[in-house]
């Protein structure tokens, strides 16, 4: 029997079992728009709470199938699948801060952290958010973060430095820093 030379990529993804609702869509709509936009299959075992991810064809990039994988990872991790969506672009990427490897497992620690992070009302999240131009999440044990690859690390800097204690002023004030070095080099491309 000969070996098939053309492997398809295949990717698992697990899925908190509350947002598989949310990855497969009313109707499956999600689910739909990202196979059909990106050329794979996707099938999500419910029992196991998994997606599994792979090319309908040899023709089909990898790209395409690590793509998928990573918008059913953010929606997984809370995000809406239309923030989710946005990775379609190649310029932007997902990034995930695990807050029990950054601060352990005690709860009170990350309860703290995740207050810090998400400030009075919403207010610091919403700040670097709106400063950098990117999309963050922040879930039980873990802080998600959408955007353009140079703008989501700023947002990355951010918070990483409130979970090292420094003032909310102080992170502001360096996600200005290197927000005004993004938006010259951005400036000089456009000529």
């Amino acid at each position: 029997m000969p070996i098939d030379s053309k492997i398809r990529p295949r990717m698992y993804v697990k899925i908190p079992p509350d947002r598989l609702g949310a990855v497969i869509g009313s109707e499956g709509r999600v689910k739909k728009e990202i196979s059909s936009k990106l050329g794979v299959a996707i099938s999500i075992d419910t029992e196991n709470s998994v997606a599994v991810v792979e090319a309908e064809n040899e023709n089909i990039s990898p790209v395409n199938v690590v793509k998928a994988a990573d918008i059913i990872k953010a929606i997984a991790y809370g995000f809406t699948p239309e923030k989710a969506l946005t990775l379609l672009n190649d310029e932007y990427t997902l990034i995930i801060i695990d807050l029990k490897e950054r601060v352990g497992e005690k709860p009170n620690h990350i309860k703290r952290i995740k207050g810090r992070i998400i400030g009075e009302e919403g207010r610091a999240r919403r700040t670097i958010e709106e400063l950098t131009g990117t999309y963050i999440h922040v879930g039980e044990s873990h802080v998600a973060i959408i955007g353009e690859y140079e703008r989501a690390m700023v947002a990355r800097e951010a918070i990483d430095m409130l979970i090292e204690g420094r003032m909310h002023s102080t992170v502001y004030k360096r996600i200005d820093t290197l927000m005004r070095d993004i938006r010259k080099r951005e400036r000089l491309r456009i000529w």
